[in-house]
């Protein structure tokens, strides 16, 4: 059995939402999840106010229970496992996606061009953790977007940096789910090759198009042999990283994109910033070398 899934929790829609994809999950790599409520003792409360310590590891218990039984009348042959922790939610997350072979948090969702916020608490997680995150918005199980009828898988792929861990994650999340996989990858040409005039301009982007396809190919090929069931495709376009992946995601399931592991400190990459809060999809933050 591969490692368990986890997935932190709190009753809010996003967290519920989180938690049906997570269950989707375990069920497809046949594997235990870990449902995790971090909680803080409030020492600093006023008394009048401050509730027991008893009453606060009720109302946990019962938010996890609560939990619980939802997956199991989803999956019931999901084998679950709750963990109540006192310590701040941050600190929490990042414990529990340290240990399990994903973690999935839930995003809260904005209307229209705002798109999505993803807090301090989820900011933090997804730039310290060592192991994949999932960010899952409101209305996961409503969308159609779960079990067998999940839409494609859509993974940025930077050709002058390619890395194992990415490539690995977004094919067996494909291959584990049967859905076609897309792979992008973009640049952008320096301001001055655009106004080099109008033949020139084309001729540049037409080299740089090929010579990306022709990297992107040659990337992606010993996956595609590691994988031979995977349908796959792969495109280069010039333009903004973000904005092609974010549009790609509007008809996707998963979008994966990476998080370099900064040698002190959290770090998320401006391409990556903006696909966990604009993509409506699903993200996958995959850290690497």
């Amino acid at each position: 059995m591969s490692r368990p899934v986890a997935v932190g929790v709190d009753g809010s829609d996003e967290s519920l939402a989180a938690l049906d994809w997570a269950a989707d999950e375990a069920a497809a790599r046949g594997t235990t999840l870990r449902l995790v409520y971090a909680s803080r003792w409030q020492e600093h409360q006023l008394a009048a106010v401050k509730a027991t310590r008893e009453t606060r590891d009720d109302e946990a218990q019962s938010l996890l229970d609560a939990m619980e039984k939802r997956v199991q009348e989803r999956l019931p042959n999901v084998v679950t496992v709750t963990e109540e922790v006192e310590d701040a939610p941050a600190k929490v997350l990042v414990g529990a996606a340290d240990d399990a072979g994903l973690l999935v948090m839930g995003s809260h969702g904005l209307s229209g061009a705002m798109g999505f916020l993803v807090g301090s608490v989820g900011q933090e997680v997804v730039g310290d953790a060592k192991h994949p995150v999932i960010l899952v918005r409101p209305g996961y199980s409503e969308d159609g977007a779960g079990g067998g009828g999940r839409p494609g898988v859509v993974l940025g792929l930077d050709v002058h940096d390619v890395t194992d861990e990415l490539l690995d994650f977004a094919f067996d999340f494909a291959a584990r789910h049967a859905v076609p996989l897309h792979i992008l990858n973009s640049w952008h040409l320096p301001a001055f090759r655009h106004h080099a005039g109008a033949s020139g301009g084309a001729d540049a982007d037409s080299g740089t198009r090929a010579e990306r396809e022709s990297a992107l190919s040659e990337a992606v090929r010993p996956y595609r042999d590691k994988f031979p069931h995977v349908e796959v495709s792969e495109k280069a376009a010039s333009g903004r990283a973000a904005g092609h992946l974010v549009d790609a995601a509007a008809n996707a399931g998963l979008v994966v994109v990476g998080r370099r592991r900064a040698a002190s400190g959290s770090h998320i990459g401006s391409i990556t910033h903006a696909v966990i809060h604009h993509a409506p999809c699903p993200v996958a933050v995959v850290p690497h070398a």
